[in-house]
């Protein structure tokens, strides 16, 4: 399966603006691209909104080649409940670190060079206190399960994943389509996977070819497909198709045609400018705060 390759995570954002700092100036990450959109996407990339929402692509790099981040804003929803299902992102930079220090950012530190950082909405990051690597800095997505085999055996058999570690003591395992990659490592919390409404995905790329038989093999298996094969337009962008899963604990998984994605992921210039003029001619919260109203909590 090393045609398969990990692609992002998308985290559902409530406050735009601060969000922005956390990726721009606390991490030191860029902004890949930025879209807006009218109403909600056909695969539910926003979540289970149909309003107006926008798309945000930050990382330390072209997508190509380093793990980012997805970030979904829906016009009108402030907040989202936090569940157990996200555990964290692990990242290696002492930039990152040396930044949130410099600029208040809240830092606990929880092991030798380790650091631990919150996004806005509560999102963990793991700052490992270490010169940034020339190639992806950022090393590993964890989640949440509630059957460590069960889900071993889904990301590996069915999904083709390397089990690269395994840790009884800590309840963990390590995962991934090749070791130049960003890693998965699934930990066991012995209880229900609690997605909240702050659920996010996550995305790997294959070949285009294998998305039906990704399906197929679900369906053969009895596991949940989310969003069938389906193309998503972005207007001036190359046309994707995707599917889109569920884990053993629902957890959702995109998988994309790569040869589209590829086209459509090509870094804007002008990505950064258009999140800043977005941001500026949202006048939301001055809505809301004008009729002493609060925007919706989901």
């Amino acid at each position: 399966m090393a045609l398969r390759r990990a692609l992002h995570f998308v985290f559902k954002v409530g406050d735009r603006s601060k969000t922005a700092t956390f990726y721009r100036d606390v991490l030191g990450m860029k902004i890949l691209r930025h879209e807006e959109f009218e109403e909600g996407c056909k695969a539910t990339c926003n979540g289970p909104y149909d309003g107006k929402w926008s798309k945000t692509m930050v990382g330390f790099g072209p997508e190509d080649d380093h793990f980012v981040a997805e970030l979904t804003y829906n016009y009108g929803v402030g907040e989202y409940r936090l569940g157990n299902d996200f555990l964290g992102l692990t990242l290696q930079s002492s930039q990152a670190v040396s930044n949130a220090k410099r600029l208040g950012w809240p830092l606990t530190e929880v092991g030798k060079a380790l650091y631990l950082a919150e996004a806005p909405g509560g999102y963990r990051f793991y700052l490992v206190d270490k010169q940034q690597p020339p190639n992806d800095p950022v090393q590993k997505v964890c989640l949440a399960v509630s059957d460590l085999q069960k889900s071993t055996h889904y990301w590996s058999s069915l999904l083709g994943m390397k089990v690269i570690e395994r840790s009884e003591e800590k309840k963990t395992v390590l995962m991934g389509f090749a070791d130049s990659q960003c890693k998965l490592e699934l930990h066991n919390i012995g209880g229900t996977v609690d997605h909240g409404t702050a659920f996010g995905r996550i995305a790997f790329s294959c070949p285009r070819e294998q998305l039906a038989d990704l399906e197929a093999l679900m369906t053969k298996e009895n596991h949940k497909i989310l969003t069938p094969l389906v193309s998503l337009n972005t207007p001036g962008k190359a046309t994707v198709e995707v599917v889109i899963l569920a884990d053993p604990d629902a957890h959702e998984i995109c998988f994309v045609g790569d040869q589209a994605f590829r086209q459509l992921s090509q870094m804007d210039p002008s990505g950064n400018a258009l999140l800043d003029k977005a941001m500026a001619e949202d006048k939301s919260d001055e809505w809301f705060a004008k009729h002493n109203k609060q925007k919706a909590s989901a």
